[in-house]
């Protein structure tokens, strides 16, 4: 059995506001009993005018947030997933890149997200995220709590074939920490977080960004837990800051993929 918890936050425009907004719920889900603990993307700034945000960005070394953040993983003896963070690589460039912090408050895993959402919504939102990052061009799996986890961030979830690899390499929880549009998660949140835990026979921890931000974006909410099955396990039914836990039973992923073997049933095949 792992207690995990998801942080649903609103996540402001600098790295010392965002970490005073998380770290108050991250010690909520600690003191509940939460062992393994997920933030959702961009939980050490959101800032969509892109002038601003390279200002703002830091090396992880140096980032207010995340350094804070990997204290905070030790004090409470958790492991503690950053969802993502907005940070400056090594070669200058930002990254959206999720981090995984053990109970000491070392990086164990990073994740550099593959998958930029380049979109013009029907609505008229037009969203460029290559414009300001680079691109992630490796899958990652990594040890936490007793599980395997498989990382992923956002519009990721819309390319099963990622998914699918990380559950054959051995994943037993694939996490995807996200900002969704209020449009898109209004219309595909929920149908998209269920595929992907149904194909795969796979857990999936989603904490997402909820509400009106300091940037004035808006974000869709609705942190959820899906089990191997389909099954919501656990969810907000809001975009207010909140903790969500469930308790998962890794047993029940092999019990999924021994019922429906979908991933050894792949087979090779020509066209069209």
């Amino acid at each position: 059995m792992i207690e995990v918890a998801l942080i649903q936050l609103r996540t402001p425009a600098s790295q010392s506001a965002a970490l005073q907004h998380a770290a108050p719920l991250i010690r909520q889900a600690a003191a509940a009993g939460a062992t393994l603990i997920v933030t959702p993307e961009g939980t050490n700034l959101l800032q969509r005018d892109r002038a601003l945000l390279l200002k703002a960005l830091e090396p992880p070394e140096t980032d207010g947030a995340v350094t804070g953040l990997r204290a905070l993983a030790a004090e409470l003896g958790v492991w503690l997933l950053i969802g993502s963070a907005l940070v400056r690589r090594e070669d200058g460039k930002a990254a959206n890149r999720s981090m995984l912090v053990s109970p000491e408050g070392a990086v164990t895993a990073t994740y550099d997200k593959v998958h930029m959402f380049d979109v013009d919504l029907p609505t008229g939102e037009r969203h460029r995220e290559s414009a300001s990052y680079e691109a992630g061009d490796r899958a990652v799996t990594a040890k936490a709590a007793g599980a395997t986890l498989g990382l992923t961030v956002c519009y990721d979830v819309r390319f099963p074939a990622l998914h699918w690899a990380l559950a054959r390499s051995g994943a037993q929880i694939l996490t995807v920490p996200s900002a969704f549009t209020r449009p898109t998660g209004a219309a595909h949140w929920e149908i998209l977080l269920r595929a992907r835990a149904i194909e795969t026979g796979s857990f999936i921890l989603a904490p997402a960004q909820g509400g009106t931000h300091q940037d004035g974006r808006s974000t869709w909410g609705r942190s959820m837990v899906v089990g191997p099955w389909g099954d919501i396990l656990a969810m907000a039914d809001h975009d207010e800051p909140a903790v969500v836990r469930a308790s998962l039973e890794l047993d029940q992923v092999e019990a999924a993929r021994r019922a429906i073997p979908a991933l050894s049933h792949a087979r090779a095949f020509t066209g069209p």
